[in-house]
């Protein structure tokens, strides 16, 4: 995934090659050229030589360039920490290495290249915000880009035009104000999963699952969720799940040793070849085939409004059609992703959350209440005046965030920071989990706590650190859908608080069997399956959600 900071092709190694090959005493004929090309007769012997001279002196100029970056553990030669990455829970580990380390950034030597950990909030605002001109750049990401062909997905983008282009018309259609454009889908679709548990408690978690991809699939196609096996559902679902794996560090080598992407499929150990291909047929299909079937709808007028089809309608004809077409499809598809696996992820952590500590339910329960009493379902009029409610949301995206780790941001120049030099093409990897762990801004940080938002009177406290600050990302490259999943996840969680008692599973001896608070180790991290009992509040709870929904969108 990273790109490497030395090359054969520069003038540097190009000059070391030429000093070393004429200085080498041989018994053989090695004639200096007398035109462009160098003509020579070398054994094998010759050649070991020349590659361990080479070697050393890679090793030797590697040790020069990490006196200047930020301490990290101890590094093998040549090949650095490679052998050191975590497979999993990597924020946790690179979180527990700052503090072996007394270091807010830690810097790792992954085969040729540069990795740089950020577990501070003020460093990545300083680099990832203030100096995000230079900071917003991509990886090479070769598994994703090369052989998958995710090099269309908002995330995975380098820093240009094209992701220019996506993040302006969604930015467009979706902004913060305008929240007209989804707040009715989110409300008809929380209304149809408070159905759906009511009458199906057994299968809560696919229909947890299910109401982030409902909003995503209206709002991106104006496709309606039909059932559990929506085949557009599992489509998405499918191809995305590839992108989640393939994005995670380390997770395939070819990401540290680029040349790797080049080697045929049939040689032993490039079963990662193989996988990409499979993976390519279902990130093709997702993109394509969706697309399609919106077009398809909105044709035969079946379709609902949604972004592709308000996109289709301010088409300026003056300009490439076919380009423009290009350009909703593939932001279509990345307002998919973004907004559904990160909301499934919340709402799982919630319910994890709500079963752990029952406590905070019984809160939520007396806040709304008082708020909103039982006779109806929330609305997001009452977002003001439910502080608590605010606060748990907080506290779900600070307590497992969905996006323990953001991103990886490539440095696109030479840059200086308090002492260290930074050459370009560093790979920067700011740890939210870190930051959002902070016992300075968050004391008792492993515990769920929502009242670390208010202040002594209930209300929201100002002076806490927000956790979307460092949940959605950062400076140039944070989440343009944000504020469509924050809402989604406040009206869900007051929905299902406002009508529901959750409680845990009991075992044969009477005992609480509550979920691993062991996550995934993905780029949308979420806890393990598990289990969950709902029960209505009272019979007047069962009468409003059947009364809300569905109905027709």
């Amino acid at each position: 995934m990273w790109a490497s900071h030395w090359s054969l092709v520069d003038p540097l190694n190009a000059w070391f090659f030429f000093v070393l090959l004429k200085s080498i005493r041989l018994s053989r004929s090695f004639p200096l050229p007398t035109s462009c090309s160098i003509t020579m007769s070398l054994g094998i012997t010759d050649i070991a030589v020349c590659l361990l001279l080479f070697l050393l002196y890679v090793e030797l100029r590697n040790r020069r360039l990490y006196k200047s970056l930020p301490p990290g553990p101890k590094r093998l030669p040549l090949i650095g920490n490679i052998l050191q990455m975590p497979t999993s829970l990597e924020w946790e580990v690179y979180a527990q290495w700052g503090k072996e380390l007394n270091s807010d950034m830690i810097h790792l030597a992954v085969g040729g290249s540069t990795l740089v950990i950020i577990n501070s909030l003020k460093i990545a605002n300083d680099l990832l915000d203030k100096r995000s001109s230079i900071y917003s750049d991509r990886p090479a990401l070769p598994m994703i880009r090369d052989l998958i062909g995710w090099d269309w997905m908002t995330s995975a983008l380098p820093y240009g035009e094209q992701l220019k282009e996506q993040r302006r018309l969604f930015q467009r259609h979706f902004a913060p104000s305008n929240t007209a454009v989804y707040e009715d889908i989110v409300v008809e679709c929380v209304h149809k999963f408070l159905l759906d548990i009511l009458k199906t408690p057994q299968d809560f978690l696919e229909n947890t699952k299910q109401l982030p991809r409902g909003i995503a699939l209206s709002l991106a196609y104006g496709i309606k969720v039909e059932g559990h096996h929506d085949p557009f559902v599992k489509l998405a679902e499918d191809a995305i799940e590839t992108f989640s794996i393939a994005g995670v560090p380390g997770a395939f080598l070819v990401d540290a040793l680029p040349i790797l992407k080049y080697v045929p499929e049939f040689i032993p150990g490039a079963g990662f070849k193989r996988k990409a291909k499979e993976w390519r047929k279902l990130m093709l299909s997702f993109r394509n085939d969706s697309f399609a079937e919106g077009l398809s709808r909105i044709k035969l007028g079946h379709a609902i409004p949604s972004f592709t089809s308000k996109c289709l309608e301010e088409l300026d004809p003056k300009a490439d059609t076919k380009h423009q077409t290009e350009l909703i499809r593939d932001t279509s598809g990345a307002l998919y992703a973004a907004v559904s696996h990160t909301l499934i992820s919340s709402l799982l952590t919630f319910f994890v959350a709500m079963l752990h500590y029952p406590s905070v339910m019984r809160k939520a329960h007396a806040e709304l209440d008082s708020v909103i009493g039982s006779s109806r379902l929330p609305s997001f009029n009452d977002r003001p005046r439910t502080p608590y409610i605010t606060a748990i949301v907080k506290e779900v995206l600070r307590w497992q965030p969905a996006a323990p780790q953001a991103f990886p941001h490539r440095l696109m120049e030479d840059d200086v920071y308090e002492g260290y030099s930074f050459p370009a093409g560093t790979i920067f990897i700011a740890n939210s989990w870190a930051m959002l762990h902070d016992e300075k801004n968050y004391p008792d940080p492993m515990t769920f706590k929502p009242e670390r938002f208010l202040n002594s009177k209930g209300e929201m406290n100002p002076e806490i650190c927000n956790p979307s600050d460092m949940a959605f990302g950062y400076g140039r490259r944070i989440c343009v859908g944000a504020h469509i999943a924050e809402a989604a996840l406040w009206l869900t969680i007051a929905s299902v608080l406002s009508t529901y008692d959750i409680s845990p599973p009991i075992d044969d001896k009477g005992n609480d069997i509550l979920p691993s608070l062991v996550y995934q180790s993905t780029i949308v991290s979420g806890p393990l399956p598990f289990d969950c009992n709902f029960k209505p509040r009272s019979k007047e709870a069962e009468f409003v959600i059947q009364s809300a929904g569905p109905r027709v969108i």
